[in-house]
């Protein structure tokens, strides 16, 4: 299933102070963050409570999204093996216009849903399908209403 407008890739990182200092020194990226993020995630075996400190860095109107995990029940994040850098590939995540449409289509597919949230007040919604059989890696699928796009830095259309 690949639907959406790509504005992403996720990395995992060990240290995400590193990280940012990588881009800081090879770019004049926006950087939004770091800061702590809770959740509790819907995951085929159930909620699963999450802690990572997150940062988005924006180069022109692409993000890269830095995760630094502190607590994943979920495993989602545990799974990608060091590579010897700062940072390590962990998915490619699209923004969908319609989450409905797209939520019924998810149901239609495939690929399995590894972990689901709706932010409360409705203001963003996003899942991970397990793509690693097909591409290598997750699937990140969002939807944000234009507030939140902008809270996070996205660029106006």
């Amino acid at each position: 299933m690949f639907q959406g407008k790509v504005f992403q890739n996720g990395y995992i990182c060990a240290d995400i102070d590193a990280a940012l200092a990588q881009f800081s020194a090879r770019s004049d990226a926006r950087i939004i963050g770091p800061f702590e993020a809770e959740q509790v995630l819907s995951t085929p075996e159930g909620p699963a409570w999450q802690v990572t400190r997150l940062a988005f860095v924006w180069v022109d109107a692409f993000q890269f999204e830095l995760i630094q995990p502190l607590i994943d029940e979920s495993g989602i994040y545990a799974n990608f093996v060091d590579n010897g850098g700062v940072m390590h590939f962990h998915h490619v995540a699209m923004r969908v216009a319609d989450w409905d449409a797209f939520r019924a289509a998810v149901d239609a597919q495939d690929l399995p849903v590894v972990l689901e949230r709706a932010i409360e007040g409705d203001a963003l919604k996003f899942l991970y399908l397990d793509a690693r059989a097909v591409c290598g890696h997750y699937l990140e699928y969002v939807w944000m209403n234009d507030t939140r796009w902008a809270q996070l830095g996205g660029p106006v259309a």
